[in-house]
């Protein structure tokens, strides 16, 4: 079996405190500065946040607006929002950064991967060809090209935009 080492993940984990006792979801959703927590979409039952700790350009999170840990206890009122919410943060990064294909998935509890499995969170991940090399495995380096600031401004630039025309 061959291993693929992971060490950036470390300054995450190593942040998942006991003593943080409040949810990191709701606490950003409630404090309402968008920017400030790079929320680029905000609905009223959901958001679309970048990920602090992307794998990739891009990389966000849609999470629910209410704390729940499972799917399935969303009511489907709920739940399709969340699903809209979904297409329309990948279909904004489509037009913004041009991937070539995305991966996404949900980590449901923390055995299955879940960094915070007390509030769902659906993982969206832009893909292009060759973007992971060695670098993380032989420099203990990972090449994000753009800063989060950076998306967040083309994301919510763009967002803003689209909103613009369809007002219209």
């Amino acid at each position: 079996m061959q291993r693929l080492w992971a060490p950036w993940r470390e300054t995450y984990v190593a942040n998942l405190s006991a003593k943080q006792r409040d949810c990191v979801f709701c606490r950003i959703l409630a404090d309402r500065n968008d920017k400030k927590h790079l929320i680029f979409i905000r609905k009223p039952d959901a958001c679309a946040v970048l990920n602090l700790y992307p794998y990739s350009n891009g990389h966000c999170l849609v999470v629910p607006g209410r704390h729940v840990g499972d799917i399935s206890k969303l009511p489907q009122e709920e739940y399709a929002h969340l699903m809209e919410l979904l297409r329309e943060a990948k279909d904004l990064l489509q037009e913004v950064f041009k991937p070539q294909g995305f991966n996404v998935g949900i980590n449901l509890g923390r055995i299955a991967g879940a960094g915070i499995p007390g509030h769902l969170h659906i993982h969206i991940v832009p893909r292009w060809r060759g973007d992971h090399n060695f670098m993380p495995v032989t420099a203990d380096t990972k090449v994000i090209s753009l800063s989060l600031t950076v998306i967040y401004k083309k994301l919510d630039d763009a967002y803003k935009k689209r909103h613009r025309e369809t007002r219209k």
